[in-house]
């Protein structure tokens, strides 16, 4: 929160519900921190649609290069009004995030009988998340559920028919794609840092593409950065905000803005990303 105000925010704090909610990082994917900060994501998408808000989700990782509300605002469109909740694909093929492979980190929900139960439902099965350290998998189950039992329409934006919204997936798997992107020529909305063990490694994708945008100095806790004094709105913006991306190579072979011919490969037998 303190960051949020920093950076000049509108917030709110659920101190009941969430006041419990671990401060520090996941270790990695999956991590007991990782499964409790799974709850206050299922939550707060509950609390905004039952008071009759629209939500677009959206995990901390993820960068905007046009505004996505665009898509789903747009009335011309009948076939995307046709839709309860619609996500961004996953990409994974891991069984337990079949059929749907819906990302649990980029979504949007209309405000609905349809979608208020779905989350009321996903909040009686929070104990799942925590036993299987896995927010989405348990999101996916109940979409399938809910669309079988209820008749709500879920729709998942396919990794390879559009370009919209792209992931791990892309980064990994697409490297025309991905030389599109960091060319500004895709028609992709965000780019979501997704098929990450851990903060390091979303740090790394998100500084070699050219996407970021934190001083160094700002690495820490707000109150240092501030050097103990109150975080009045919008501080943090100028203390901690370049208007330039700050690039940083770390590996030849993972997608780059610019070519990190310099940096050791990952994967010693795969090439370098802007070698052909």
């Amino acid at each position: 929160q303190k960051v949020a105000k920093g950076l000049g925010l509108a917030t709110y704090f659920d101190k009941i519900n969430l006041g419990d909610s671990p401060e520090e990082e996941a270790a990695m994917y999956g991590d007991d921190v990782f499964a409790s900060m799974m709850f206050a994501k299922l939550l707060t998408v509950l609390c905004v649609s039952l008071l009759g808000h629209d939500v677009l989700f959206q995990d901390v990782d993820i960068v905007w290069f046009k505004n996505p509300l665009t898509i789903f605002h747009d009335m011309s469109n009948t076939e995307i009004q046709k839709f309860d909740i619609l996500c961004q694909d996953d990409g994974s093929v891991q069984s337990r995030f079949a059929p749907l492979a819906a990302n649990s980190g980029f979504y949007y929900v209309r405000a609905n009988k349809k979608t208020q139960y779905l989350f009321t439902s996903f909040l009686y099965h929070a104990e799942l998340v925590s036993l299987s350290g896995s927010h989405q998998q348990v999101m996916i189950q109940l979409l399938q559920e809910h669309s079988s039992l209820f008749g709500l329409t879920v729709k998942v934006f396919d990794k390879v028919e559009t370009e919209y919204f792209p992931c791990g997936w892309q980064y990994f798997r697409r490297k025309d794609f991905m030389k599109s992107l960091v060319k500004g020529e895709s028609n992709a909305y965000i780019y979501h840092a997704s098929w990450a063990v851990n903060k390091d490694d979303k740090l790394v994708y998100l500084k070699q593409l050219g996407e970021w945008y934190v001083r160094d100095q700002c690495h820490k806790p707000v109150d240092e950065i501030m050097g103990g004094e109150a975080v009045d709105s919008g501080a943090l913006a100028s203390e901690c905000c370049s208007a330039e991306p700050l690039i940083t190579c770390y590996y030849s072979d993972w997608p780059s803005k610019i070519p990190c011919t310099d940096s050791p490969r990952n994967n010693p037998d795969q090439n370098d990303f802007w070698a052909d």
